[in-house]
């Protein structure tokens, strides 16, 4: 009558199987669980960075609005507050500048990472339009009306609640998007025309 594996020998198959599994679950699934888990937290900065990107288009452009360059004939302007106005105003086109070149020269880290092609497009619609505006010729106020103007429904649709996103609330965004964007083609041909006319 056989007895069958004693004590000692149980012990051992099973630290032999624990240890098969830690060491395989080490340097098989460990490492792809944090490439995984990497993949996501980056999609999820680039997410992040893109919202405080348009936060920081829309404060700048109503920083620009707001306080406008100085008349160089209004004598209740000092030069040392001119200069420091000037280049206030400065610094907030070079905050857009960086704003639009990041988000066009990084669309792909953050556009993809959205759950719709409602999402998706809205955003590969937006981005372009922001830059070009920020690279066209038009002067700087004009520059932070456009992009404030374009700026404002994307960012109610991606700076809300995933629960304030109602079918209702995109659609009017794309609209809004739309129309604003034909609006500004139709001001470029316009300019366009106007300087061939020259």
């Amino acid at each position: 009558m056989s007895a069958g594996p004693g004590v000692a020998e149980t012990i051992m198959i099973a630290l032999a199987t624990a240890l098969v599994t830690t060491v395989g679950t080490g340097w098989l699934v460990m490492p792809r669980l944090e490439a995984r888990k990497r993949r996501i937290m980056d999609a999820h900065q680039a997410r992040d960075r893109f919202l405080a990107t348009m936060l920081r288009i829309l404060s700048a452009s109503g920083r620009l609005q707001k306080f406008e360059a100085p008349n160089p004939d209004d004598a209740a302007w000092t030069p040392v507050m001119r200069e420091r106005v000037e280049a206030e105003r400065a610094r907030w086109v070079k905050q857009l500048d960086e704003a639009t070149e990041w988000m066009v020269d990084n669309v792909e880290t953050y556009a993809v990472s959205w759950p719709t092609d409602f999402l998706r497009g809205l955003i590969g619609t937006y981005v372009p339009y922001a830059r070009a505006v920020m690279i066209s010729e038009r002067e700087d106020d004009r520059k932070a009306e456009l992009l404030e103007w374009l700026t404002t429904p994307v960012w109610e649709v991606f700076g809300s609640r995933g629960w304030q996103r109602s079918p209702r609330r995109l659609a009017r965004a794309q609209r809004q998007l739309g129309a604003r964007i034909a609006e500004i083609e139709a001001e470029a041909d316009r300019q366009n025309a106007a300087a061939v006319a020259a």
